[in-house]
């Protein structure tokens, strides 16, 4: 039973069916507005910006960037880990929510589903730059060939990144797809040109609404769904792996699996919070995503935050207790008080001490506090994915050969690119897609908001 007294009204304004959808199809029917068109020219010209640094890395190689004989993963694979952190956020926040049976993820889970198949894409491009020689990325997948028993490497992490890396993308894909047809059936419907109609008829597979439609629409979507699920722990894990299976001070550890999964939902949630505010206030869209909702992922973020604490908490213990010498220098001189300590500690702040401020009602409850933490919070994780990459890389067992490491501009650059296109991803998205899952929002709106069951 929800009561509306206890968890507040999901819907404000005691709408009907009809309002629903002339609201949350008011930004695709009517003509975009100036900073639309402003913000898809930023992310444009870093999209491109990053497919130059991308062409440039393939003319010329990888020794356009920072890298070293020591620091060999560099910027390319933090924001490799940084991109499949956020691209978590869609897939939990559908999936384990809708478990729970959270009816106020309804508002949310489009966006936020949308964000992870870009954020993924993003992620996707840096692995296949950092091989140095793309054009042979196909060796990394295993298929029937004619070159005789020759096949990948199925002991490698590298491969098994593949393979969930792939596998999530394409889930996840079908799994946002799969919720929007009958919103897309609803523009075709709604739709005065013949070309869109056309269009929409064919994305919707010509959704007709019927009972049985239903039936296998709600069916699908649980199997989908329940496949989708035990992907969100997986990915991140197998990505954790890539650094545990190793011997590197601050690797070699058994707490990178549930530690890398913890952080992805964290940082996704993050950029979840980030987007629907832009939405919220953009769009003017307050009575569907209202206070509750943003407080509600305010206490996921704070719940979590002391989950990152306690963990870089129980890595420099365990570093400590262990005895171990590389281990102690790893976390003690060339983190805590080495020359990468700006970066640990704007870690730890980022993610373990300024999140706390959500345990204020008054912070939760302010937009502007709201979107200022969430963008720290990513910032933070990017941070934590730089401790992690370079610190146990750049001084290692030989100290005749540690090295410090500096990103390029290509590198920089290429970063850049991957924002462009995500951000020209969620534009599209928000203008040509409805942002929010309309069928749902139906289903939760009477009962949160004229009944009090």
């Amino acid at each position: 039973m929800y009561k509306k007294s206890v968890r507040g009204i999901l819907i404000k304004g005691n709408k009907t069916y009809g309002e629903i959808t002339e609201q949350v199809l008011a930004s695709q029917e009517k003509k975009a507005p100036l900073w639309w068109y402003f913000a898809m020219f930023v992310f444009s010209v870093m999209f491109l910006a990053g497919i130059w640094a991308i062409a440039m890395t393939i003319k010329e190689g990888i020794g356009l960037w920072g890298n070293n004989n020591n620091v060999a993963w560099g910027w390319a694979i933090i924001n490799f880990v940084w991109w499949i952190g956020i691209g978590h956020a869609g897939t939990a926040f559908s999936i384990f929510l809708l478990v729970l049976r959270q009816r106020w993820r309804t508002s949310i889970n489009r966006a936020a589903e949308a964000m992870t198949v870009f954020a993924v894409l993003a992620a996707g491009l840096f692995p296949m730059i950092h091989m140095g020689r793309i054009w042979n990325a196909f060796f990394i997948f295993p298929y029937p060939n004619t070159r005789g028993p020759l096949w990948v490497n199925f002991n490698s992490p590298l491969f098994w990144d593949v393979v969930a890396i792939s596998t999530y993308l394409f889930t996840s894909a079908a799994f946002w797809y799969l919720g929007m047809l009958p919103d897309l059936a609803t523009v075709r419907d709604r739709s005065k040109s013949k070309i869109k109609r056309k269009i929409y008829d064919i994305a919707s597979f010509g959704w007709v609404g019927s009972a049985r439609s239903w039936l296998r629409y709600e069916v699908t979507a649980v199997i989908v769904g329940g496949v989708a699920a035990p992907l969100v722990i997986a990915v991140h894990s197998i990505v954790a792996m890539d650094f545990a299976t190793s011997v590197f001070p601050g690797w070699h550890t058994t707490i990178f699996p549930p530690y890398f999964v913890v952080g992805a939902i964290f940082s996704g949630f993050a950029m979840v919070l980030t987007l629907m505010i832009v939405i919220k206030v953009a769009f003017k869209l307050d009575d569907f995503v209202t206070e509750g909702h943003l407080d509600a992922i305010g206490r996921i973020l704070t719940f979590v935050s002391l989950i990152m604490g306690s963990s870089y908490a129980t890595e420099i213990f365990i570093a400590w207790y262990s005895g171990v010498e590389g281990e102690m220098f790893t976390f003690f001189h060339n983190r805590i008080t080495g020359e990468y300590a700006f970066q640990f500690w704007a870690m730890v702040t980022c993610n373990a001490i300024i999140p706390q401020l959500f345990w204020f009602k008054k912070v939760r409850r302010s937009l502007l506090m709201l979107f200022i933490i969430s963008i720290i919070i990513n910032i933070g994780m990017w941070f934590e994915r730089f401790n992690i990459v370079v610190t146990s890389l750049s001084k290692d067992f030989l100290p005749a050969t540690w090295v410090e490491y500096h990103a390029t501009n290509i590198e920089i650059l290429t970063y850049l690119g991957t924002i462009g296109l995500f951000g020209v991803g969620v534009l599209l998205f928000i203008r040509y897609i409805p942002m929010m899952a309309m069928n749902e929002l139906k289903m939760v709106n009477k009962p949160t908001s004229t009944i009090d069951k």
